[in-house]
């Protein structure tokens, strides 16, 4: 699974996921806090497209953390104030990066999860839909 995947499911998803994945890795092994989670603000940067252009649309308020694994960095980041949310995620990112055995088994709890979110979106999309106005009947 690709990280990008991987990260939006873990964030998107139940925390419990996350906090379940990263105590694996932190029970077997020594994981060494390189930036504690910590506030910071970045610049989004937008394309604008009749012209092509690039600039910056504003800042956003972000928590980030890295942290370190048999020398593989990994790193996390949310927006809003998540420090437990990112220490999880960067701990999981370093178990990727440093292809620890255990990542292959995860795989199919994110699959799962990520399945779940599926279906909550479509149950949230059929919801909407009940509500949706068909306005040719209403010329009858």
């Amino acid at each position: 699974m690709l990280r990008k995947r991987r990260t939006e499911v873990l964030i998107k998803g139940s925390a419990e996921v996350a906090v379940k994945l990263a105590q694996e890795i932190l029970k077997i092994y020594n994981v060494q806090t390189i930036e504690e989670p910590n506030n910071s603000l970045v610049m989004v940067k937008v394309r604008e497209s009749a012209q092509r252009s690039l600039f910056y649309l504003g800042e956003v308020f972000i928590t980030e953390c890295k942290v370190m694994i048999d020398g593989h960095l990994g790193i996390g980041m949310v927006k809003g104030h998540e420090p437990e949310l990112v220490y999880n995620l960067a701990i999981i990112d370093a178990a990727y990066n440093a292809n620890l055995p255990e990542t292959n088994a995860w795989t199919n709890v994110l699959l799962l999860e990520e399945g779940r979110l599926l279906e909550k979106c479509e149950s949230l999309k059929n919801k909407v839909l009940k509500t949706k106005v068909n306005f040719e009947t209403m010329d009858v």
